[in-house]
């Protein structure tokens, strides 16, 4: 993929592994969570059906009981409004709210003072926390797709029940 590839191909790629791993630790934890029984309270449209209503994994979008096509595409859309615009580096960029460090950077121009904050980091603790993120993401890119499959394939969750 990276041969004769110049560094802004790199980097591009290099962003679009990082927001699929931040996408799949989101989608490793909701998944684990609802198969858990956690689910938001109240209803979901104006007949009275509840969030729990609705099946857990794959089936919510796939399933007989599947999500109705209205819901899907209010989903899709914010999805598509956090990615063009809330959380666009290159957009803040281009409208000079911030500068950012590397492709990916998503702190939208906000600066903390507490000692943990990402501009109190040395170059160093920068590099080390960005190799962490990027292998969480890799990890939960594998265990995404582990559910799903595991899903596909029948069977239980045995650690966080039936499915």
């Amino acid at each position: 993929m990276l041969e004769d590839a110049d560094q802004e191909r790199f980097e591009r790629l290099r962003y679009v592994e990082l927001k699929h791993g931040r996408i799949a630790q989101l989608a490793f934890l909701g998944n684990i969570i609802t198969r858990a029984g956690v689910h938001l309270p109240g209803t979901i449209d104006n007949e009275g059906h509840t969030f729990d209503s609705y099946p857990n994994g794959l089936a919510a979008f796939f399933g007989p009981d599947a999500i109705p096509a209205g819901g899907f595409w209010q989903i899709f859309a914010f999805i598509g409004i956090m990615e063009l615009g809330i959380m666009n580096p290159d957009m803040a960029k281009n409208m000079g709210v911030f500068e950012p460090e590397f492709r990916g950077d998503l702190r939208n121009g906000i600066k903390h003072g507490d000692k943990f904050a990402w501009d109190n980091f040395t170059p160093e603790q920068k590099l080390k926390k960005r190799a962490i993120e990027l292998n969480n993401g890799r990890a939960a890119m594998m265990g995404i797709l582990g559910l799903m499959m595991h899903e596909k394939i029948g069977g239980s969750f045995p650690i966080i029940g039936q499915m």
